[in-house]
């Protein structure tokens, strides 16, 4: 197993002695154990249902590099999906799948920055790790500016890319969730009537019963009648809950 990947290039061929092989063999069993262990954390964020699986998008032109993905993704047991081009990602990418995109910066037709700026231009929030040459870390430092997670130069240790990955896959498990929790809020907000809104919007701040009433023109105990049903419809229990949910939406 390569323990760098390099580019393009081909090893020479040689020959070996049988010590020589017995040394590499054993060398490439302790390799794969170690990234294998270092993938744990990575897989643990995945879900076990097969259609959310987390996936590692990898899009670049070079096919020695492709080859050298696949084989470092299979592995160690990740999900992945290898496309040559930016236009063939797009053309398959949905953001309903879960994953990060490791990508290489500088590719014929669109290249890596323009596939960046269409996918801001789609909402989508897939963590972004790009490949670069030297010459290239300005171009990865301006599209870090712009929401990538991370970059990686050539050539780079098989290590250094996966820690990047699972620290990605991490950064999306995250963003996902805190979505879904914006989005269960939000339903729990809707279901409010426009009274229990406004008590809403005034318990948050701080005010006490009594001041919030003089605001609504209604009497305290309406408002403690409101107050209850907006900490029953919104399961909060308690006013930093509350706070914490009104902030979320």
């Amino acid at each position: 197993m390569p323990n760098e990947i390099m580019g393009a290039s081909a090893a020479r061929p040689y020959s070996l002695t049988p010590p020589i092989i017995a040394i590499l063999l054993h060398r490439r069993r302790t390799l794969r154990q170690t990234l294998r262990r270092s993938c744990a954390s990575v897989t643990s964020i995945m879900t076990n249902d097969p259609e959310l699986k987390s996936t590692v998008f990898i899009v670049d032109d070079d096919q020695a590099i492709r080859h050298a993905m696949e084989f470092l993704m299979r592995s160690v047991g990740l999900e992945y999906e290898i496309y040559h081009s930016a236009d063939d990602f797009l053309a398959a990418y949905s953001d309903e799948k879960p994953g990060c995109l490791v990508l290489d910066i500088r590719m014929p037709g669109l290249g890596g920055l323009e596939l960046q700026e269409k996918l801001i231009e789609m909402g989508s929030s897939l963590p972004i790790i790009f490949i670069t040459g030297h010459g290239d870390v300005p171009m990865a430092v301006e599209a870090m500016q712009k929401g990538a997670v991370d970059f990686i130069q050539k050539p780079f240790r098989d290590q250094d890319l996966l820690d990047r990955i699972g620290e990605a896959l991490k950064t999306d498990h995250e963003r996902r969730t805190e979505r879904q929790e914006q989005a269960q809020v939000q339903t729990r907000i809707d279901k409010l009537t426009k009274r229990e809104r406004e008590v809403l919007d005034l318990v948050v701040t701080g005010k006490p019963n009594k001041v919030i009433a003089y605001e609504l023109g209604v009497s305290q105990r309406t408002v403690e009648i409101h107050r209850a049903r907006v900490m029953e419809k919104m399961q909060a229990r308690s006013l930093a809950d509350l706070v914490r949910m009104h902030m979320a939406a």
